[in-house]
């Protein structure tokens, strides 16, 4: 708190993610904002970042999709990969900007060339959905490859997805466990009807795995643990 309160921008953004997580104080979403805003005072690329997601999510005031893109935009500039990350995702989406696919995937290629793992699989969808270009499954692969190694729990699952595809069932069910291990509550949701309709009786299990950690509310919530800071 007290080197926040000397305006350390890191221990700002330190504090406003245990103010948005409760960990170890109250949950407060106010002050988490406020700290946030201190550090995007500051000029911290990480601050601008996360004063756009709590205008994304409303945390501490209303929504504002418009404001949460242009704070995503300013800190996108100075090569901060989260706002590369999240500014794509609403320019891919059209929320709070024209959508504009164009500019949301170069902005993923950015912010995937700093290292970005959520952002390489959204290159490996583009690849795989023929999104702008011919759909090109190797080059999906090679994404996903990349995200689910970096640690993308979508990447992962993806690319367990297209090694059973290719007959890899094995090391697909190696990727599938270490996605269930590492996913979110929201995602574990989203599975369960596809695991569960599968042929395979062990990716079944997975389902049925997926399906009692959602029931358990152990996993993360969506906003606050892919808050785009690390």
């Amino acid at each position: 708190m007290s080197a926040a309160s000397f305006g350390s921008t890191r221990a700002q953004i330190l504090l406003g993610q245990l103010f948005l997580d409760g960990n170890g104080m109250p949950r407060s979403r106010v002050e988490a904002r406020r700290w946030f805003e201190k550090a995007a005072a500051s000029n911290s690329a990480e601050g601008i970042n996360m004063v756009g997601r709590c205008h994304e999510f409303g945390w501490g005031g209303p929504p504002d999709l418009a404001k949460a893109a242009d704070c995503y935009r300013r800190a996108a500039m100075r090569d901060y990969d989260w706002a590369q990350f999240n500014l794509a995702s609403l320019l891919h989406d059209g929320r709070g900007v024209a959508q504009d696919r164009v500019a949301a995937r170069s902005w993923f290629a950015r912010a995937a060339r700093r290292g970005h793992a959520k952002a390489a699989n959204m290159l490996g969808h583009y690849r795989e959905e023929g999104w702008l270009c011919p759909r090109r499954p190797r080059a999906a692969f090679r994404w996903y490859t990349r995200a689910a190694r970096a640690g993308d729990f979508r990447g992962q699952f993806n690319l367990a997805r297209c090694l059973f595809a290719t007959g890899q069932r094995e090391l697909a069910l190696v990727w599938l466990d270490r996605s269930i291990e590492n996913a979110i509550h929201d995602f574990w949701i989203d599975i369960v009807p596809v695991l569960s309709a599968h042929p395979d009786p062990a990716i079944r299990r997975r389902g049925d795995l997926a399906g009692r950690l959602a029931m358990t509310g152990s996993g993360r919530s969506a906003g606050a643990s892919e808050a785009g800071s690390p």
